[in-house]
């Protein structure tokens, strides 16, 4: 099979509003940065383009045609996924897989603050003949998750909010984040409730921002890239999107997904063979929910492991350096294409205050959110 690299990356500042500049200038930006990085011409050297976006997110029909300028893929091959912005990153891998491509530029971006009724829009993502009809904010689903999670795994509220904790403090040496602040256990834990159990500073904040890649074969990425990141395994699944029929208490999607790209990349032992890991976090119960479902502890663990200081910057699994959606914001269909972002940062060394020692192989994660049963994940390695 074909060996994959990201050799390049651009991407703006998360930002919580941005009313100065429209989607097209932030995706501008970050398409520039990456070419830049990649050194590519996109208009010689870039084969296909892939974007991550939803119409009713953008708020207007076809938004894929509001695309192509700013990218500078006029009159090339392009095509839209509508999902996270990690599905897209594996659906442009598996381009040039195909043989077909051979430098693949991918694009997932946020505008969240343009979004007067955003909770109207993910209700209307619920089944449409039993939930939406009850006209309740879809953020209920979480709440209930949270309290099944919490009963079958016997993970408390308390091991629940140093999640938010360490992560809103890791978006502190994140420059590009939007939502980093020094905030305590005892802060989470006497926010305002919102939907039980879920407390305010539970929940993770909406950002703007644009993130665009460029992948390449291995002939293209020796030549164009000193410092390749390698696409080891992919893996994304969906699992049922009713409410009266799901599981409440696992993640899996993201079960399902792991296994396929553990498969591919080998990986026998995620927890010793896997430096670090940036996994979805929109809610600070997620975290954990996700470790366990990533194999990297058994169910009921990952909290006892949070509050040991595994999971911190220092310890033996970093989890969510960047600050994930906590600390960074939540980025839309961006929020996955975030995650992947931070592990090239840190496989190519280019992490700054943050920077981890040792990191070869790092495990990115995406789950659609709140009503979706949909997870992507990605292994990327600095060595092939």
């Amino acid at each position: 099979m074909r060996k994959v690299a990201i050799i390049g990356v651009g991407y703006t500042s998360f930002r919580s509003i941005s009313p100065d500049v429209s989607y097209k200038e932030l995706m501008y930006e970050a398409a520039v940065k990456a070419y830049e990085d990649a050194g590519v011409c996109p208009r010689n050297d870039i084969d296909c383009f892939v974007d991550a976006q939803e119409d009713f997110e953008i708020g207007r029909a076809i938004s894929h045609i509001q695309i192509p300028d700013q990218l500078g893929a006029v009159l090339k091959p392009s095509e839209t996924v509508c999902g996270d912005g990690l599905l897209a990153l594996i659906t442009a891998y598996m381009h040039i897989l195909t043989g077909q491509r051979d430098i693949v530029a991918v694009e997932a971006y946020s505008k969240t603050s343009n979004m007067l009724t955003p909770y109207w829009l993910a209700a209307f993502a619920m089944d449409p003949i039993y939930n939406r009809p009850l006209k309740q904010n879809p953020y209920f689903i979480a709440g209930m998750e949270m309290n099944r999670y919490m009963y079958e795994s016997a993970t408390t509220k308390e091991q629940c909010a140093p999640v938010s904790v360490k992560n809103r403090a890791n978006g502190l040496d994140n420059p590009v984040a939007a939502h980093g602040a020094m905030i305590t256990v005892d802060d989470v834990l006497s926010s305002e409730m919102m939907f039980y159990p879920l407390s305010q500073l539970d929940i993770s904040s909406p950002a703007d921002g644009c993130i665009v890649m460029v992948l390449a074969s291995e002939e293209r990425a020796r030549v164009l890239s000193k410092k390749p990141v390698w696409i080891r395994g992919v893996g994304w699944a969906t699992d049922t999107h009713s409410l009266q029929t799901r599981e409440w208490g696992s993640a899996i999607s993201t079960q399902i997904a792991a296994k396929m790209a553990y498969k591919q990349a080998n990986i026998t032992y995620p927890r010793k063979q896997i430096d670090f890991a940036e996994i979805d976090d929109c809610f600070s119960y997620k975290e954990l929910q996700h470790m366990e479902a990533l194999n990297f502890c058994s169910k009921g663990e990952a909290g006892k492991l949070t509050a040991e200081g595994v999971t911190q910057k220092d310890g033996d699994l970093p989890i969510n350096v960047s600050g994930g959606s906590l600390g960074v914001g939540r980025l839309a269909e961006a929020t996955g294409l975030q995650k992947a972002l931070e592990v090239v940062i840190q496989l190519r060394g280019e992490a700054g205050k943050r920077q981890l020692a040792n990191a070869n192989v790092g495990l990115a994660h995406a789950w659609r959110g709140i009503p979706h049963t949909s997870s992507a994940v990605a292994i990327l390695s600095n060595e092939d």
